[in-house]
């Protein structure tokens, strides 16, 4: 059995450094595709906050997953078949992600791994096994994920060039706006994340003082001091910004004109509004890619979860299970791997190949993502990253121009990902009956 464990764990590696190396463009393509970071430093910055991410909120989609998809109950007598089952959803996601990365096609590992379960489960005992109620939650979150996100991203977008952008001078409107830029981004990121993360502190401050503080006050308090602090050291870049920009650059250019780049290969903005975007872009790619790490680390680990509890337990999960810390660094390990060897295809779809992006943009199409991302991770949804991004990428190209939208790209994209279940399922019910017959 501890060969066994060996295996799927390194099967588990390999399919989250597939997941790593399509998915966590959803984080840091538009900002790669705007210039507001580096190529490099996109890979950094993600792979430190997706591991994060993966390790301490991982466990809540990785749980849906291992218990909801298939119908457990029904492999109670026969927990091996189970194994062999989870098995061949490891490889088969692994071999999609990775003809899909090839590609440079961003698709859906939430797709894959459901799939392949619903595929190996109807082989194994038929369409009963198959818990179609969770699939059809899961499918709607699917369906309405580029939509919310879209909507979002064209809402945030639009009210941002038409407060700023459009204005005669945006670098006044920047500076009334900043505050609720701040409040903003850092209130959709600390709303769902920040009472996990200050929960310890909470529950030391109560035994320390004896005080029975309510949940959110902490929470509350931090995300109100980050912002102020936000807001004000956003008004002294802005003012450091506006002296080195002349005034004759203070127009802002076509949003579909891509950002041209210096010759040292750091980026270079035509006015300070731009300049300032970037940096809170760079805020909000960094919430996506944590949003990322916290709900898709379970498409590559939760087969690998079963396994272990099955190991321990000798039976099926059928309710809620303990995602052991171990299983959750793995993933987490894995996503960094894929990212930093062959996250560049991906990143170039998202950045530049569905419209061109400049920061102002690619800040509403991430805080768009990330809106909807962390909702559905907080949920135990496991939804499409890729869905997200795509719909907020078009959201913002509908605002601008609908021509500016590649429509040929899109096309490929939409093809991978209708393809993706269908195939990971018939792929995971293949793989499945040669395991059957060899080693039952």
């Amino acid at each position: 059995m501890l060969i066994t464990l060996l295996f799927v764990a390194l099967l588990a590696f390999y399919v989250a450094w597939n997941l790593g190396a399509n998915d966590v463009a959803n984080a840091m393509g538009t900002s790669v595709g705007s210039k507001a970071v580096t190529l490099k430093q996109a890979l950094i910055i993600a792979g430190v906050l997706e591991f994060t991410g993966a390790v301490l909120f991982g466990h809540e989609v990785t749980e849906t997953l291992a218990t909801k998809i298939a119908n457990p109950a029904l492999f109670a007598a026969t927990p091996q078949i189970f194994v062999v089952g989870m098995v061949t959803v490891l490889i088969s996601c692994g071999v999609w992600l990775q003809i899909a990365t090839s590609r440079g096609l961003p698709v859906s590992s939430s797709h894959a791994v459901v799939g392949a379960i619903a595929g190996f489960s109807w082989v194994a005992l038929g369409v009963g096994a198959i818990d179609w109620s969770s699939i059809g939650l899961i499918t709607i979150g699917w369906i309405l994920t580029p939509l919310i996100s879209g909507v979002i991203a064209a809402l945030f977008y639009s009210q941002i060039k038409h407060w700023i952008l459009d204005q005669p001078n945006q670098v006044v409107q920047l500076q009334e706006w900043i505050p609720w830029l701040s409040t903003l981004l850092l209130g959709v990121f600390g709303v769902i994340v920040l009472p996990s993360l200050t929960e310890p502190l909470t529950n030391f401050v109560i035994e320390q003082t004896g005080f029975n503080i309510p949940t959110y006050d902490i929470p509350l308090l931090t995300g109100a001091v980050a912002a102020v602090g936000l807001t004000i050291i956003s008004w002294r870049q802005l003012q450091k910004t506006e002296e080195v920009f002349p005034t004759s650059q203070s127009p802002v250019p076509n949003p579909q004109s891509p950002l041209p780049l210096i010759p040292r290969g750091g980026p270079t903005f035509p006015n300070p509004v731009e300049k300032l975007f970037a940096r809170f872009q760079l805020l909000s790619a960094c919430f996506v890619a944590f949003a990322h790490g916290s709900n898709d680390v379970g498409n590559a680990i939760a087969p690998l979860a079963a396994i272990v509890y099955i190991n321990r337990t000798g039976s099926v999960p059928t309710d809620g299970i303990t995602i052991p810390l171990w299983i959750l660094i793995l993933g987490g390990a894995g996503i960094v791997g894929g990212l930093a060897v062959w996250g560049k295809k991906v990143i170039a779809t998202i950045g530049e190949n569905i419209i061109a992006l400049q920061p102002s943009s690619g800040f509403c199409a991430e805080l768009a993502t990330a809106t909807t991302i962390l909702i559905a991770s907080r949920l135990g949804l496991p939804v499409s990253t890729s869905h997200a991004l795509v719909g907020g990428v078009v959201g913002i190209g509908l605002v601008q121009n609908l021509k500016s939208i590649k429509f040929q790209t899109l096309k490929g994209i939409a093809a991978a990902w209708l393809i993706t279940i269908p195939l990971s399922a018939a792929l995971s019910a293949a793989i499945f009956s040669i395991a059957r017959i060899l080693f039952f």
